[in-house]
């Protein structure tokens, strides 16, 4: 239990939670509305508002001198702040810098940081600071009566309780500020564009989000990187209040180097040079040789990335360090704010600026009210000096004689107190400029603004038209041209370890018990290397380090590895199923590798195949693809290359010496199947495996056919192969005599 009184002789008792919850309650409430969130009327923050109130209050005007910041953070927390010094220096120095705010409020003389560090500004009492122009757009009508006034936090002074300003300050500017169990993050905008938005929603009241997007194309922030949040995602997020952007360094190519010349919002120039370096050093960007950092006055930012050879790929390259570093970054949108009821809020654009309307049109009517009622005094002032001055010998000697002059006058006169006491109050030496027709004249200038006043007042559409005519007139002081544009880009990809390897020759070696590994180069003889004992050479593939390898087991599936981290064939190597999971019992019955476009003959011992991709063989799937259906009872043949050139034939043979010979624009080119007939075998001779198809090879008129049964030798010349011509699928004809009885591991080669 808590005594809330404990001074007094009544003691009221409160449970420790309900004391708890509701002081828990009270405090959240002060962070959210006088600490934390912006008011819409004036986007301001508490502490933003009483630091430029008290710098006008200073007499700090963009045309006055400049005065140590001390002086006004100390005005600031004994006035109208209760809290911490560096506090209130903090905000006043975001306030103050370029890179931070896209319309800054503070003009500051002295080191107020820098892009690259914004925490590295001076201490106040080293720094001068005054209010910018564009801060006279909030405080320029303050003591018109547009505002409501608050006592201050000890009851000695009055503060306003939110800043007359004359544009949405609040999507200008933006703002970003954690609460409890809330947050805001407002992007800044362009002032032309958000003013023309809200003209627009002036005259239309109806209009919708997307009506408004297309004066507000996105946030503008202060810097030139690009805004890479696709239009539809932009107009989404006004629509809810939420959302998020994405923005990238902005880059060009000057000398074969990338230069990179705008980075994202409040993105370190420092930083993203230490995490490119890091990737250097962790040997993750071997195509860049050198980086510098050739930031001066002139080039606020300039990043130098200089590649290895003219041979790299600048865009892959670029979009590497756009996905890894901070070139490129996400920004949260969150659009909470306090409304013209004094609640927090999401809120989305139209609402937002619908609100800040209400609120300018309040401002705007009050500051004519405000300018009537003092037009309405003088004028009842001028009336009574009207009277003073036809009569002023009597005004004068009831002055002289009566004791109570201000009661004779008005008995005598029929004034009013108000046009007793300014005539009492004249000085001697202005009963001269008391003149009728300076009083008419005046009488005549203030009942015609009066007139206007009253028009105005009493007409909605002049009142609005009065509002875009100001609105305007910001525009044409203080507007400007976008600074981030709003740009299509491909999605940010980070090199994958094949990229960042090199392309350096290898020889892949499969052995026959499956173990795989790699030698550098293309000169190495995988038949000499050392095997396990009991295990031999099955298969080679030459190729480069950053290309994949592809492996063909015995039931028709393709598994797919990296090359650049096999094993090197100075050791024994390792068993492929470390790598890939093949079925029970499978064995592997080709290697290959090459680029995507390259082109391999797939086929089973039954006579079946196809033409296939090797960028359709590949898989990132342990358990590998489905490729090649097999018949029931065939086996696979190992894939053949596809060399290059055109008019290519195919040259099959069976091991019952027979050889076809066709054209492979023949066979169809497939990603996956069973295949057309390659040569013709009768199915009962294929099922009891009596006749099979025992080798397969692409040719070119240069090329010679070499068949070998047993230690026997038959090589044909292209002139040799006309009468082994004929259509796919055909049964083909014999070889000569000693030849009909191919061997089941019969060999055809091309040389």
């Amino acid at each position: 239990m808590v005594d809330v009184n404990p001074g007094s002789t009544t003691v009221e008792t409160l449970s420790l939670r309900d004391y708890a919850e509701k002081a828990y309650l009270d405090y959240s409430m002060y962070v959210i509305l006088d600490r934390a969130l912006p008011h819409v009327g004036d986007g301001l923050k508490p502490v933003q508002r009483r630091i430029i109130y008290a710098m006008s209050e200073l007499g700090l005007k963009a045309s006055a001198k400049y005065k140590k910041s001390a002086r006004t953070v100390g005005d600031v927390i004994g006035k109208f702040h209760p809290h911490g010094d560096s506090a209130a220096y903090e905000a006043m120095v975001l306030m103050a810098q370029d890179f931070s705010y896209r319309y800054p409020l503070v003009d500051g003389q002295g080191n107020w940081g820098s892009p690259d560090d914004p925490k590295s500004f001076a201490a106040m009492r080293y720094t001068e600071s005054r209010l910018t122009k564009y801060a006279e757009v909030l405080l320029g009508e303050l003591g018109q009566g547009t505002v409501d006034w608050q006592a201050n936090f000890d009851g000695t002074l009055d503060e306003p309780v939110v800043l007359p300003a004359q544009v949405p300050n609040l999507l200008l500017n933006g703002t970003t500020g954690i609460a409890v169990g809330m947050a805001t993050d407002i992007p800044p905008h362009n002032l032309t564009e958000v003013v023309e938005a809200a003209i627009h929603l002036l005259d239309r009241p109806k209009a919708t989000t997307d009506d408004l997007c297309a004066h507000v194309k996105g946030p503008d922030f202060p810097t030139d990187a690009e805004i890479i949040t696709s239009p539809e995602d932009i107009r989404a997020m006004y629509a809810s209040g939420r959302g998020s952007l994405k923005m990238r360094a902005a880059w060009r190519i000057e000398d074969s180097a990338i230069v990179v010349d705008a980075l994202p919002h409040q993105v370190s120039g420092s930083k993203v040079l230490e995490q490119i370096a890091a990737q250097m050093q962790a040997k993750k960007l071997p195509m860049v040789s050198d980086l510098r950092d050739e930031s001066d006055h002139e080039h606020p930012t300039r990043l130098v990335v200089v590649p290895r050879s003219n041979r790299i790929d600048l865009d892959a390259l670029m979009s590497h360090l756009f996905a890894s570093t901070d070139l490129e970054r996400n920004y949260r949108v969150n659009l909470n704010v306090i409304g013209m009821d004094g609640r927090p809020s999401v809120k989305s654009l139209r609402t937002l600026l619908s609100e800040w309307l209400s609120f300018r049109r309040a401002t705007v009517r009050r500051r004519l009210e405000y300018r009537l009622e003092r037009i309405m005094r003088r004028l009842h002032i001028l009336e009574g000096y009207l009277v003073a001055y036809l009569s002023i010998d009597e005004v004068i000697k009831i002055i002289r004689e009566e004791d109570e002059p201000k009661p004779a006058l008005i008995a005598r006169f029929h004034l009013s107190d108000i046009q007793a006491e300014a005539i009492l109050d004249l000085k001697l030496r202005n009963l001269a400029k008391l003149e009728e027709m300076k009083i008419r004249g005046e009488q005549d200038e203030l009942n015609e603004e009066r007139d206007y006043l009253e028009k105005t007042l009493g007409s909605e559409a002049r009142l609005k038209t009065l509002i875009k005519k100001e609105l305007r007139a910001v525009v044409d002081n203080h507007g400007d041209q976008r600074r981030s544009p709003i740009v299509a880009r491909e999605e940010a990809k980070v090199f994958n370890e094949l990229e960042l390897s090199t392309a350096d020759p290898i020889t892949i070696v499969l052995s026959e018990k499956g173990w795989i590994r790699a030698a550098k180069g293309h000169e190495v003889d995988p038949e000499s290397l050392s095997y396990k004992s009991g295990d031999c050479f099955k298969f080679a593939a030459r190729g480069r380090s950053n290309i994949p390898a592809v492996v063909f087991d015995s039931t028709g599936r393709a598994y797919s590895m990296a090359s650049h981290n096999l094993p090197s064939a100075r050791g024994q190597g390792e068993p492929l199923t470390g790598r890939i999971s093949p079925p029970s019992g499978a064995t592997f019955e080709g290697l290959l590798t090459g680029v995507s476009d390259d082109r391999f003959l797939l086929a089973s011992d039954a006579g079946y195949g196809f033409v296939a991709r090797f960028s359709d063989l590949q898989t990132k799937n342990k358990a590998g693809k489905a490729v090649l259906s097999l018949p029931k009872g065939a086996r696979v043949i190992p894939p053949a290359v596809i060399g290059e050139g055109a008019d290519l034939l195919v040259a099959a043979v069976t091991n019952e010496g027979r050889l076809l010979i066709f054209p492979l624009s023949d066979l169809p080119e497939l990603a996956r199947g069973k295949g057309n007939k390659i040569i013709g075998i009768p199915s009962a001779r294929a099922a009891a495996r009596e006749e099979l198809l025992v080798g397969l090879c692409t040719l070119q008129s240069a090329d010679v056919l070499q068949v070998t049964a047993g230690r026997q030798h038959l090589k044909l010349k292209f002139s040799d192969l006309e009468h082994y011509r004929g259509e796919r699928g055909r049964r083909g004809n014999k070889l000569p005599k000693g030849f009909q009885k191919v061997a089941g591991f019969g060999v055809l080669q091309s040389a």
